[in-house]
């Protein structure tokens, strides 16, 4: 279950492995976590990395530690709904669409005040990686994203390596920083001429616009997208509790 040659950090796919089994009730709120040691003997991953993932799942108020007992599962606050952005590319294929990424273009930019000021880069700090990509399921296209990375000269750009096309990937492959953590705002827009040429709907077409976040442990920006999803392609679900059954 965890891809130890992935570029996504072990310790958040082991997260992510044990948050699913959470909200599919497989492991139910009071009942506690198998021990770091067993976790760790049972992946054969390290008990540090054992740690991080729990304390990922304490941050995000899905687990609890009592001093000398273990770490249990939590019981889901009803009253604070939160609608969840999870990766697109996931969603289409676990429903079972034939979907696939597309590379626009790929090359190296100078960096202007607006991206400095995402990026809170210095003036020393002159390019930028740049990534457009479309999302299309079923020889339909869904989704237009760019995407800027802080750029490293020891890493190229090869467009035949872009194996990952999400922005944590690209940072991951690309850059000298791990992707940590990530911030995400959505917003309702109208799509521009340009997004509508590319997704094939009309001018002015209503759209959700996501922009995205990525930061380093030392939470410093290191990669920064906007994603257009058609509005008549797509929708947003909440979940009362942890419990997913679709």
């Amino acid at each position: 279950m965890i891809d130890k040659s992935s570029v996504i950090p072990i310790y958040y796919q082991l997260f992510k492995l044990i948050e699913d089994q959470i909200r599919r009730g497989e492991l139910k709120p009071g009942e506690s976590l198998p021990t770091e040691h067993e976790i760790s003997s049972r992946f054969e991953i390290s008990r540090m990395t054992v740690r991080r993932a729990i304390s990922e799942l304490v941050l995000a108020g899905m687990v609890y530690a009592q001093q000398g007992k273990g770490t249990f599962v939590a019981t889901p606050k009803l009253d604070n709904i939160v609608f969840e952005l999870n990766d697109f590319n996931q969603e289409i294929k676990q429903r079972g669409l034939n979907y696939k990424t597309t590379l626009l273009e790929a090359k190296i930019i100078r960096v202007d005040e607006e991206l400095r000021a995402k990026f809170q880069v210095s003036e020393e700090h002159k390019r930028l990686l740049y990534f457009r990509t479309v999302l299309s399921a079923e020889d339909e296209r869904l989704s237009y994203e760019v995407k800027y990375t802080i750029y490293s000269k020891s890493k190229p750009i090869l467009e035949s390596e872009l194996k990952d096309p999400s922005l944590p990937g690209l940072i991951a492959t690309h850059t000298e920083y791990v992707p940590m953590s990530a911030k995400k705002v959505l917003q309702v827009a109208t799509c521009t001429e340009e997004e509508a040429l590319i997704l094939g709907i009309a001018p002015s077409s209503p759209v959700f616009l996501i922009e995205q976040t990525i930061y380093d442990p030392d939470f410093k920006p290191v990669g920064w997208s906007k994603a257009v999803y058609r509005g008549d392609r797509y929708k947003l679900t909440s979940y009362d509790g942890w419990y997913k059954k679709d």
